[in-house]
């Protein structure tokens, strides 16, 4: 994912927050003339949930207005983050970024009853330190913070299709009692399941 922004704009918005550009990325827009594109990354579970919420935004006028701003702001945070990265953080190697991406389909296929850590590692052949610090490296997130974001957003596509009872999309994420799912939901995107099935489907 790239985000193109002015360089004046990008200051701005940092500035208003008693904040200066980071060094490195005064360094890297110095000398732009017209738009700085941030570096180009993955689009982890957090930017896709935004993206996600920016193409299906359910308000309209001002409310919209102010609800898009809001996250547009959240993903130019998300990639400023990308952007001025650890320099010391340790590099993967080939083989084992491989064998993460294995750890995130064996997750992806088993939302219902997902493995432990230490079955993710034995079935990927990977210690754990790697396996958490490689994931979160790769995706932006831990394992499981991976996997809840994944849940969530199946959650909302299947509620948004209005073929299934809430029960039904809980059970198929792999939650056993409604309410959780419900307070998970609601955690995530700041609204009820059934208010969020209902207002897509008016």
């Amino acid at each position: 994912m790239s985000l193109i922004i002015k360089p004046e704009t990008l200051r701005t918005l940092i500035e208003s927050y008693g904040e200066q550009l980071p060094q490195d990325l005064e360094k890297a827009i110095a000398g732009v003339p017209e738009y700085f594109n941030l570096r180009p990354s993955l689009i982890t579970p957090a930017k896709q949930v935004a993206l996600q919420q920016i193409l299906h935004c359910p308000y309209q006028g001002l409310t919209r207005k102010m609800y898009l701003e809001s996250k547009v702001l959240e993903l130019v945070s998300l990639k400023l983050a990308d952007q001025v990265a650890t320099p010391t953080e340790k590099l993967l190697r080939l083989q084992e970024i491989d064998r993460i991406h294995h750890a995130r389909e064996i997750l992806l296929r088993n939302i219902g009853n997902p493995p432990s850590l230490i079955d993710l590692t034995r079935q990927v052949s990977i210690n754990e330190y790697t396996l958490k610090h490689g994931f979160r490296q790769i995706f932006g997130t831990t394992v499981f913070g991976y996997l809840h974001d994944y849940r969530m957003e199946q959650a909302r596509q299947l509620l948004l299709s209005g073929q299934m009872k809430i029960e039904q999309v809980a059970q198929i994420v792999g939650y056993v009692n409604r309410s959780r799912f419900a307070s998970a939901f609601r955690k995530k995107y700041c609204i009820n399941p059934k208010a969020y099935q209902t207002q897509k489907n008016i």
